[in-house]
């Protein structure tokens, strides 16, 4: 779109009562953190139940995340640390390091955005700055420790005396009163000790680098050594002085960093942790804690092969446990660990289900979907879906394996628990935002306080179950409207890919998609197959053909929509929106099916599957050199001469996960097809648009999907199969 054509439009009279009809959710979306700002999070909890500790902004508008301690006894909450305060007012300028972590991590708000305690949680640390601070949990003092320039991620020896910490590329250790001194040094640009590589933190949440033995003696250090991983430059072409960031990044097919773990005792004797690396270079998860030796859980490159190992003080591995899978093996956040009488505790697909095994044995019921591990003790607490994957339970197994369900409402669920103490965070399909309340030995006994703002606008989804799959859909229409009014245009919203679920039994989950209902749209919102929560079965249904299912589910949802209410979906007006996996659901839909789909908005998409990330891509459609035919047929680029409908591209020229080269290369090839289209390239934005873009991109999406309907051609385009 040139300038001078997007000030004609932005004159028009059909944006003008836009603006002034709908003035106030975008902005609010967007000054709120999408409404995360205020929310309580982060809790640790004292074993001993006297205290809470978490994060939360002091309004749901202030972005500056403050540390905050609940006490059980009087049910106070105070402020221990205020980044404000701390920084003598000035403004939270994060290292690097700090800014890619809250990249990977997704986080909206600034100041302290993690912390990490002691055992006893009496003394939390967190970076700030690229300064390390503690704060005595009890007293409310608070403290900077000595640390070398551009900290992260800092943590705590169980005993609360010194801090590890990442910096340059070394590892360190540093007290309050002591000296600061490095464990491993600096190797170069290429070199890191104690930090996660990009794979790690993006796709297998795991964020950390080290982690402290019981006895506080030593840390299981990771080095990774990305000199043979392919060097990407990512620049702001509205800001030419600047120069580009260089960045690793193992595309698909390509290199991975090489990644070991040594043991580094406080006095600086290191030992290499042995395992066969070559045959499976992936670690995904450590837990150390004092009820059996040090756990790893590492995979082979195809993914079909994981391997729980134990670490010996010799650094010799035994292999506790091992899963294979003709297609892969699911990673499941928490696992694996040790109950308090040292039976392993993981998740494995077994019998259509993943299941919760105590060492080898199955202990979860038939049709329960695991979903996370939360805490491991003399029983093990967890989040599982059962036949409903919208909705997300707690659950508790107890020792002899009775698995018991502690969240009787709809919803979906998450918590944290030490002791007898558990915080669950509830999210329901009735009402905006989330709870979190305070349980003591299973009794309700009190709520912390949330100061996230209230929407201006509720969303009202309709959760519906469609077709012959059984395909879960949210349907939002625009507040008030009456069947006899006709029917509306239909926007599609999906994710509708693997690892992400857009339609959940929570109603702050459709914000974003209730602001285009008002818009004049009935907006569909439908999981496909390979979204979590249905179980392996249906995760790997989409191995090697993912493109193709998405489509198809998404036209099959419509459609089963249509039919459940007959009237209400215009479907020569569809259009069809998304980010990410969602913006590559988009072009796919527009693309392949231009029969169906008359317009399409792309966010951040992937367009060419051997331009992503070793771990995700690999996993879903093999390696590239071993199936190039899968590879041509998942990626929209080698389409681009069949665009018959309007579409817009977005992308931030600072996305470090999804490179803006995606919808470049496209354009390109866009552009010698002679199929016209539109992109709106967003300066300095990563994967994440920014908050001051937010309001401008979500107008700029539905005046674009607005004018494509009302000026589509009315000719047909007949489907042929693929």
């Amino acid at each position: 779109m040139s300038l001078h054509n997007h000030r004609q439009e932005t004159q028009s009279p059909g944006l003008e009562q836009e603006l002034n009809a709908e003035a106030t959710f975008p902005g609010q979306y967007a000054r709120t953190g999408q409404f995360t700002l205020g929310v309580p999070r982060h809790f640790r909890i004292a074993p001993d139940g006297t205290r809470i500790a978490f994060l939360r902004t002091r309004s749901g508008s202030d972005r500056a995340g403050c540390l905050w301690v609940r006490d059980a006894e009087s049910g106070a909450e105070r402020v221990v640390a205020d980044p404000v305060q701390l920084l003598g007012g000035g403004a939270d300028r994060p290292p690097p390091a700090e800014s890619a972590h809250r990249e990977r991590t997704r986080e909206s708000a600034a100041g302290i955005t993690s912390f990490a305690a002691d055992s006893a949680v009496r003394t939390a640390v967190f970076a700030l700055s690229g300064r390390i601070f503690t704060a005595d949990l009890a007293s409310g003092r608070v403290r900077e420790a000595p640390a070398a320039p551009g900290a992260v991620g800092p943590h705590l020896d169980p005993g609360g005396s010194r801090i590890a910490y990442a910096a340059g590329g070394a590892l360190r250790v540093t007290s309050v009163r002591g000296t600061d001194e490095p464990l491993a040094e600096p190797e170069g640009p290429d070199v890191a000790w104690g930090s996660a590589e990009f794979v790690a933190a993006e796709e297998m949440g795991r964020t950390r680098g080290f982690w402290w033995s019981p006895d506080g003696q030593s840390l299981l250090t990771a080095r990774v050594d990305t000199r043979q991983v392919a060097k990407w430059y990512l620049s702001d072409s509205a800001a030419p002085h600047r120069p580009p960031t260089r960045i690793a990044y193992p595309a698909a097919g390509t290199a991975n960093a090489e990644v070991t773990l040594w043991r580094i005792t406080l006095d600086g004797v290191r030992r290499r942790i042995h395992w066969d690396e070559a045959a499976l270079p992936y670690l995904s998860a450590v837990h150390w804690s004092p009820h059996g030796p040090a756990l790893l859980q590492v995979h082979s490159r195809d993914q079909r092969t994981l391997r729980v190992l134990s670490v010996a003080e010799d650094g010799a591995t035994t292999v506790e446990a091992e899963e294979t899978d003709p297609d892969w093996v699911a990673v499941v956040p928490g696992a694996p660990a040790w109950t308090t009488d040292g039976r392993l505790v993981r998740v494995a697909a077994r019998r259509g289900a993943y299941r919760l095994l105590f060492d080898d044995r199955a202990v979860t019921p038939d049709g329960l979907q695991v979903r996370a591990l939360l805490d491991v003790s003399d029983d093990v607490l967890f989040t599982a879906s059962d036949d409903d994957p919208t909705q997300i339970h707690l659950h508790v197994c107890g020792p002899e394996g009775a698995v018991r369900r502690l969240t009787p409402h709809p919803g979906v669920h998450h918590a944290a628990r030490s002791g007898s103490v558990l915080v669950t965070i509830a999210r329901a399909p009735h009402r905006p935002g989330s709870v979190a309340e305070v349980r003591t030995e299973g009794r309700p006994t009190a709520v912390v306080a949330d100061t996230a703002e209230v929407p201006v606008l509720l969303p009202d989804p309709r959760l519906l179950v469609v077709g012959a799959r059984n395909l879960r859909c949210a349907l939002l229409l625009p507040t008030g409207h009456r069947p006899q009014s006709g029917p509306l245009p239909v926007l599609l919203d999906p994710y509708g890919g693997p690892a992400a679920q857009r339609v959940l039994a929570a109603r702050d989950t459709y914000l974003f998609s209730q602001w285009f209902a008002e818009q004049g749209f009935a907006v569909l919102v439908a999981d496909g197959r390979g979204t979590p929560g249905r179980g392996p079965v249906w995760d790997r249904s989409i191995r090697f053909d993912e493109a193709r299912m998405n489509v198809e589910d998404q036209v099959d949802a419509l459609h089963a929509t249509a039919e459940r209410f007959p009237g209400l979906l215009d479907l020569e007006r569809v259009a069809i929106r998304g980010w990410s996996h969602g913006g590559y659901l988009a072009l796919l839909a527009v693309l392949r099916r231009p029969d169906v789909f008359h317009a399409a908005v792309a966010g951040a998409p992937v367009t060419d599957r051997r331009l992503y990330n070793t771990f995700y891509t690999e996993r879903y459609l093999g390696h590239p050199d071993d199936r190039p035919d899968v590879y041509a047929a998942n990626s929209p680029l080698t389409e681009a001469a069949s665009l018959r409908r309007p579409l817009m591209l977005i992308h931030g020229l600072s996305d470090d996960n999804v490179v803006a080269a995606h919808t470049l290369r496209l354009s390109g090839a866009l552009l010698a097809a002679g199929r016209p289209h539109t992109v709106l390239p967003l300066s300095a934005a990563t994967h994440r648009t920014p908050h001051a873009m937010i309001e401008g991109v979500m107008r700029s999406q539905s005046h674009f999907l607005k004018q494509a309907l009302a000026h589509r051609p009315k000719e047909s385009i007949t489907h042929v199969p693929q």
